[in-house]
């Protein structure tokens, strides 16, 4: 594994269980939600499935099961794969109580057991901030490739590069010039909600932020058709741009 990735790890695996009871309630208390709602749960992304009855789907640092768990109650054979045994547990016993099901595959994704896994899904799936945490964006974009079957999609919702020059979301990440390459490191995505005392003790991650060029010619020089390419705006202030989701093909 890389020493970067092992940081990444380290950073998710810091009391990762207890902070999803505690912010998104307990497993029993999040599959209710997830049953009551399933596409509600989805929010924006449901609209690029045309269904998910049968359909096999990769979700990509699927963390604690968030979109997994909705997926799966809509009828989609999801297999997460993440790198926090703490989303692990919450997912799987989340899962359980929706009275459904999920794989869950931990470990470094740009590890993953193409003899196992390559050609077997017809989506991959990331939401939420995927992409910086990989330092080469091309062997990403060649692992999603491998992973579809031919025909199969991906769908690569992520923060929109804007956030690199500027903290539209409110994340309390360090800056760059958009067209810098350096590594930068910050805090991993919750530990601002800690206490000072606590949040000081969190392991750093270490982020490679693109530009939206870079984010695309790595999905079409991996081999994908790009199909369609949306900017969301942020949800602190409508005027600016917060995330993207591209889809994309292969043919």
């Amino acid at each position: 594994m890389k020493d970067y990735i092992r940081q990444n790890k380290d950073a998710w695996e810091f009391n990762t269980y207890d902070f999803w009871v505690e912010h998104a309630g307990t497993p029993e208390e999040r599959a209710k939600k997830d049953m009551a709602d399933p596409v509600g749960m989805l929010k924006k992304y449901a609209a690029y499935f045309d269904s998910c009855e049968g359909v096999r789907v990769a979700n990509i640092c699927g963390s604690c099961g968030k979109k997994a768990i909705p997926l799966a109650l809509l009828g989609a054979k999801v297999t997460i794969f993440d790198i926090s045994s703490g989303n692990r547990r919450y997912a799987l016993e989340t899962a359980e109580a929706a009275d459904t099901s999920v794989d869950f595959v931990l470990g470094d994704v740009l590890e993953t057991d193409m003899a196992r896994y390559g050609g077997q899904f017809d989506i991959v799936f990331m939401e939420g901030g995927v992409l910086h945490y990989f330092h080469d964006i091309g062997k990403f974009m060649d692992v999603m490739f491998s992973l579809l079957r031919p025909g199969g999609r991906m769908i690569c919702s992520d923060f929109h590069p804007f956030q690199k020059i500027a903290d539209i979301l409110e994340f309390q990440q360090p800056q760059a010039p958009y067209f810098s390459r350096d590594i930068i490191k910050g805090e991993m995505a919750h530990a601002r909600f800690y206490p000072e005392e606590i949040r000081r003790q969190i392991p750093l991650c270490e982020y490679r932020k693109y530009t939206i060029s870079e984010i695309i010619n790595a999905c079409i020089d991996s081999g994908f058709i790009l199909k369609r390419f949306d900017e969301h705006p942020a949800w602190t202030d409508p005027t600016l741009p917060g995330e993207f989701t591209m889809v994309a093909v292969k043919e």
